[in-house]
């Protein structure tokens, strides 16, 4: 089954985001290579990929585990937890509706052709 970790980071929490980074991303390679990881990113703090200064507000994964009970070692090893730095935190599991959701949203957003 799909689970969503979800944490929410502190107030100026990016020093401490690049500061663990490394072994995060290492945590989620694992999963990756396993097969077992979806998704996985930061949620930037403004509308922009590349936040600068304002940094990020969370950070969200979605992978696959057996369990809830399975998953939940992952919400303490997989989200970016060093003292401090998580506001708040949540896993939640998640049904898999549609296989390719992008490519979907833009079959459905696409201008149609007129007739001509």
């Amino acid at each position: 089954m799909l689970y969503v970790i979800y944490a929410e980071d502190i107030a100026d929490s990016l020093e401490k985001r690049l500061s663990v980074r490394p072994a995060h991303l290492a945590r989620l390679q694992l999963l990756h290579d396993e097969g077992r990881l979806l998704t996985a990113g930061p949620m930037p703090a403004v509308d922009s990929n590349e936040p600068g200064a304002a940094g990020f507000s969370g950070s969200t994964v979605i992978a696959e585990f057996e369990s809830l009970e399975a998953a939940r070692p992952g919400l303490m090893t997989i989200r970016i937890s060093p003292p401090g730095f998580t506001a708040r935190s949540q896993l939640s599991r998640i049904r898999r509706f549609f296989e390719n959701t992008l490519s979907f949203f833009w079959l459905t957003t696409k201008t149609p052709r007129s007739s001509e």
